[in-house]
């Protein structure tokens, strides 16, 4: 038996038994088709392809087990490395090591940073979605801009799950799969401390001709 590790599946330290025996072209025909996403890919997307492509043993009667096996053996091959692959926002992805990535500012340009106001209205969305705009106000006592919201849009990290059956159907706002990818999580029951997603991410809705210092809300009188 291979005892294989699946970073981001496993906790540090411990080992799955691989009882599925992988063929090469299957580690192969995964290792491309990751590789070639800029984004996650399901588990079922990478079932499909293998299945189509045949690179799943005709004599396979479990087939499921056959992709979970792929997918660890290829995760334990790049244990180590200066890349990994790491389950991420509902699927596979190709990522710099964790411990290589600090050492990769000097060479990779650094996110800009949002300011502080509108990461805390991403973590309060993190936290109590679905919630309206007017519950992330109650929640911070003050008002909240559209700007916030729109710079929260255009970087990917919200989007909207609806409306509120109240008077006025307010939208309902929750994390998208950006905010996942972002923070390197597979789903939302990863989530830090509120504390953690007050980080640098990037700002793709300020343009480098925006007056420095805009503000983005106005203290709410009823909060005082």
């Amino acid at each position: 038996m291979n005892e294989t590790r699946q970073p981001g599946l496993l906790p540090e330290g411990e080992a799955v038994e691989t009882l599925v025996e992988v063929r090469e072209f299957s580690l192969r025909l995964v290792e491309a088709l990751i590789f070639a996403r800029a984004d996650p890919l399901s588990t079922r997307a990478i079932a499909e392809v293998l299945g189509a492509q045949g690179g799943i043993p005709h004599d396979t009667a479990d087939r499921d087990a056959y992709v979970a096996a792929t997918l660890a053996t290829l995760a334990a091959q790049y244990a180590g490395r200066g890349v990994v692959l790491v389950e991420v926002a509902g699927g596979w992805q190709f990522r710099t090591a964790p411990d290589l990535a600090p050492r990769l500012t000097r060479v990779m340009p650094r996110p800009r940073r949002l300011a502080r106001s509108t990461m805390e209205t991403l973590a309060i969305i993190a936290y109590h979605q679905p919630c309206t705009r007017a519950e992330i106000e109650e929640i911070r006592g003050v008002s909240l801009s559209q700007q916030v919201l729109d710079t929260l849009l255009e970087a990917e990290l919200i989007m909207p799950l609806g409306r509120k059956e109240v008077p006025g159907r307010p939208i309902l706002w929750g994390t998208s799969s950006g905010f996942l990818r972002h923070f390197g999580l597979k789903d939302l029951g990863d989530l830090p401390r509120r504390e953690e997603l007050l980080v640098d991410v990037p700002d793709t809705a300020v343009s480098p001709d925006a007056p420095p210092d805009a503000p983005d809300e106005v203290p709410d009188p009823s909060a005082s």
